[in-house]
Parts: C-alpha cells; sequence; structure tokens
C-alpha cells in the first residue's frame, strides 16, 4: 500500500468517526418517538427501521446525489453540484430532516475546510453557501469533502450509510432499548444492505432520484410535537 492509499484510508478513518464534530448525535430519525409510544421493542424492530430508511430514503436520494456530486467534483462542475443541492434540498418535504441536513451539512463542510485549505472546489462549495446561491445538504456536504481528501466515490457512500446507522444504534443505546453487544450485531446485519445499496444506486443519474417512506414521514413529524425530547429530529 502506497503513502497516498494509507492518507486515504486515514481520511476514511477520520471522516467516519463518530466522534467528528456534524451534529449527528442530536437525531434520532424519529426513533425517539416511536419508543416513547412504545411502537419499537427491540433488536428485531430497530433493524426494520434502519432498513426502511436506508432502502426507501437514504439510498435512491442521499447514495444518488453523493455519487453525482462525486463525479462533477472530479469535473469541477460547481454549477452541477449546486443543481444538484437544490434538488435534494426540495426533496426533503418534511421541514425538520431538512434542516437538520443543512445543519450537519454546513458544519461538516466547516469543519474539512479548517484543515483541507486548498481543494478548489471545496473552497467553491463553501463560497456558494455563504453565497445563498445554495444550501449545503449533508449528503452534497459529505461528498465535497470525501473529494477533497480523495475518498472514492463507493467508500464515500459506505461511510455516510455508515454514519447513518450508527447514529440511529446510538440513539437507541441512549434511549436505553438495546446494549452494546446488540449494537454491533446490528451493525454487522445491516451490511448487505449497505452493500446492496452501494451496487445499486453509484452510476444512478440525478434525474433518477427517488424515496417514498411515507410512514416514516408521519413519525419525523410526529417526533417534532412531543412536549419533551431528547433529539431534535
Amino acid at each position: 500500500m502506497s503513502i497516498d492509499e494509507i492518507e486515504q484510508e486515514l481520511g476514511v478513518m477520520q471522516l467516519s468517526d463518530s466522534f467528528f464534530p456534524t451534529g449527528i448525535f442530536t437525531t434520532s430519525n424519529g426513533l425517539e418517538f416511536l419508543f416513547n409510544e412504545k411502537k419499537i421493542q427491540g433488536t428485531v424492530d430497530l433493524i426494520d427501521l434502519i432498513r426502511i430508511n436506508i432502502i426507501q430514503q437514504i439510498g435512491p436520494t442521499d447514495c444518488v446525489a453523493l455519487a453525482n456530486v462525486m463525479d462533477n467534483a472530479n469535473n469541477y462542475d460547481l454549477k452541477k453540484i449546486i443543481e444538484v443541492d437544490n434538488l435534494v434540498f426540495a426533496s426533503k418535504s418534511i421541514k425538520e430532516i431538512r434542516n437538520a441536513s443543512v445543519r450537519s451539512g454546513m458544519q461538516f463542510i466547516k469543519c474539512v475546510s479548517e484543515f483541507v485549505k486548498d481543494n478548489k472546489i471545496l473552497n467553491q462549495y463553501k463560497e456558494s453557501i455563504t453565497d445563498n446561491q445554495t444550501h449545503g445538504v449533508f449528503p452534497v456536504a459529505y461528498a465535497i469533502g470525501c473529494h477533497s481528501l480523495k475518498i472514492t466515490k463507493e467508500k464515500s457512500m459506505a461511510m455516510m450509510l455508515y454514519g447513518f446507522t450508527v447514529g440511529v444504534i446510538g440513539a437507541a443505546l441512549r434511549l436505553g432499548l438495546i446494549q452494546h453487544f446488540e449494537s454491533q450485531k446490528i451493525i454487522h446485519s445491516i451490511k448487505p444492505i449497505i452493500g446492496q445499496t452501494i451496487r445499486e444506486y453509484s452510476n444512478k443519474s440525478i434525474l433518477e432520484m427517488w424515496q417514498f417512506a411515507p410512514q416514516v414521514d408521519v413519525v419525523q413529524m410526529s417526533h417534532e410535537k412531543m412536549d419533551s425530547k431528547m433529539f431534535i429530529t
């Protein structure tokens, strides 16, 4: 393995580490509402929740967006990157999820730009957010950050899907729904779903982006109306 390959792998570790400050730890993706309503009981239900989110929302929307942004970043095409960003923003019909995506995306770009100073497309994208040309949604910001560290498209998709999975599992741990050994079993069981999602969406056109999970949308909206909650959304 060359030094460049080692540095790329270290970049993968850095960005996929839960220590990286994106703010995702403040979200539960509706899990808190389901837990309080006693509509989710344990490991099997939690796996179903993660699976539905990946298959019906994150895969066909965020992964398609990330893949297209990575390709456009290779061509230094900022205009198309902004188009993808605005399209993803418009596709997130739930206000709380839309705002959470922007918060996490802007935080991610802000952090990466603190230690990556000489990447042209990263700097241009950050400026486009500052100038209100685009929003800075998380999957687009994540793609730009990964590109700046020379991480491949497929690895970037894997990192994003893994990060979502760990985020939900972390929320489940804090809610007392599962224990630590169970959390590792869940991560292991989700690996084939992550792999299949990457294979299915790594080369899709942005025009093929879609999502359909109305029950998940209702849960996320219901969470926002809770009088007392641990997570933002």
